[in-house]
C-alpha cells in the first residue's frame, strides 16, 4: 500500500510539471495582441450564413 501511495505522488508530480509546461509554452508561443488591431476570424468561403 505504502509502494502505491509513492507512486501516486510520482504521477501527480508528473502531471503538474507537464501542465506547468504546457502553460509555458502557450505564454511563449501566443500571438501578440494589440489593442485596437481587429481579430482576424478566418471562415470558410463556402460556409453557410445563418444570418
Amino acid at each position: 500500500m505504502k509502494r502505491v501511495g509513492i507512486w501516486a505522488v510520482y504521477a501527480i508530480g508528473a502531471l503538474s510539471i507537464g501542465y506547468l509546461a504546457l502553460y509555458a509554452y502557450a505564454m511563449f508561443t501566443r500571438p501578440n495582441l494589440v489593442p485596437g488591431e481587429p481579430i482576424q476570424i478566418f471562415r470558410k468561403p463556402d460556409a453557410p450564413k445563418y444570418s
